[in-house]
């Protein structure tokens, strides 16, 4: 089935749909998509290739998700996971280079980069602030 028959059969009815959050741009809880907005662009459902990124178990890099397009009728066997934790620019340009290399779609990785970065971002520490010392007189 093409995926734009799929998307049109799935995009005002599915189980990872939020609708009532805001009317005008319905979010999406589905795996695999980057940027969790419902839109055929960013669906991990239908597209033969898509990638999702989440944190790592140990909270420590994070796990790249990827769709491969020739085990699509075996469902465990059509998703692979690379966990990517050697420190956040070393892991940023393997991941640039995964998605090159294997040939996924260009529009969606600059958001797989961005969805990455905010991963790292929020597994680094708070920086603690001091406290004021108060004068006294």
């Amino acid at each position: 089935m093409s995926s734009h028959l799929s998307w049109m059969i799935i995009r005002n009815n599915n189980a990872y749909l939020l609708k009532k959050r805001n009317i005008n741009k319905p979010f999406s809880t589905e795996p695999n998509n980057l940027i969790n907005v419902s839109s055929y662009r960013f669906s991990g459902l239908i597209h033969r290739k898509s990638v999702g990124l989440v944190a790592a178990p140990d909270s420590k890099g994070f796990t790249v998700v990827c769709k491969k397009f020739k085990a699509s009728h075996k469902p465990a066997k059509s998703v692979t996971k690379r966990t990517m934790k050697a420190g956040p620019r070393r892991s940023l340009y393997k991941l640039k280079r995964l998605l090159k290399a294997n040939r996924f779609r260009s529009d969606i990785r600059k958001a797989a980069l961005r969805r990455a970065s905010a991963v790292l971002r929020s597994q680094k520490p708070l920086p603690v602030k001091k406290a004021r010392a108060k004068k006294t007189e």
